[in-house]
């Protein structure tokens, strides 16, 4: 059988406040983006999805340890799940600890017509510094840029760029790689210097701003394939463009 591909998407943003109610912020966006979407199942210790009839209150409850557990839309055919934990501050820029959301959803139709709301929805709900969504396959290669591995010096594919270790970056606003789909907060925008209109035409034909000043910048049209040379070409121009981007600057 043919595995079948997601979409990963993952945000970063401030640690979370006690229950300062951006966990169900973040549910209820994606809910808002994509037609009959709920995420009103949990899974069970054998792997089952498990009704939640007062969901929101379960989350409020469960909200504990900086994050919250893993919830699901209950359909096996089409699984979309997501998640949110804390990034310890020894794994975060400046040594603050953050709140990172991450969901995976099919690749299908639907979420390809509804990505670009459902990762708006998430990021805002979050209110992150930045963010990314990317299919499984890309994302994979994407994670090999970073810099340094326990294996030795870093060794990115497909003549990507070499990253820093998220904990080297100097700014939680500065993102650590790009994506298919990214977002940028406003302070994120301001720090990688986003947007340009001489140089951002491109990118700002498949950008759209959110209610909060941020950005999500949209690399191709499709979701990126990097086997496909023109996706490829996209993401290393991106790169070469913000160099803010992975703490690269400061590798100079």
């Amino acid at each position: 059988m043919t595995q079948q591909k997601t979409l990963i998407i993952t945000v970063y943003a401030p640690a979370l406040a006690g229950n300062d109610g951006r966990p169900l912020s973040v549910i209820h966006g994606m809910e808002k983006a994509l037609s009959g979407l709920r995420l009103e199942w949990r899974l069970s210790t054998g792997g089952r999805p498990v009704a939640l009839p007062q969901r929101d209150e379960w989350l409020s409850k469960n909200t504990v340890d900086g994050g919250f557990p893993l919830m699901c839309n209950g359909d096996m055919g089409f699984p979309v799940t997501v998640s949110g934990s804390e990034r310890d501050g020894l794994f975060s820029p400046g040594g603050h600890a953050q709140f990172q959301v991450h969901a995976e959803l099919p690749l299908e139709k639907p979420v390809i017509a509804a990505a670009t709301a459902i990762f708006e929805g998430m990021a805002e709900g979050a209110r992150a510094f930045w963010g990314r969504a990317t299919p499984d396959d890309a994302a994979a290669d994407i994670a090999h840029q970073t810099a340094p591995t326990l294996q030795g010096p870093p060794s990115p594919l497909r003549g990507l760029p070499a990253l820093k270790l998220f904990e080297d970056i100097r700014s939680p606003e500065i993102p650590y790689y790009l994506g298919w789909l990214n977002y940028w907060s406003e302070a994120a925008a301001k720090a990688i210097g986003f947007p340009d209109p001489a140089r951002d035409a491109d990118l700002l034909s498949r950008s759209r701003r959110t209610a909060s000043g941020g950005w999500v910048v949209q690399l191709t049209d499709a979701p990126l394939d990097l086997d496909n040379t023109a996706h490829l070409d996209a993401l290393k121009r991106t790169y070469e463009r913000f160099p803010e981007i992975g703490g690269r600057s400061d590798l100079r």
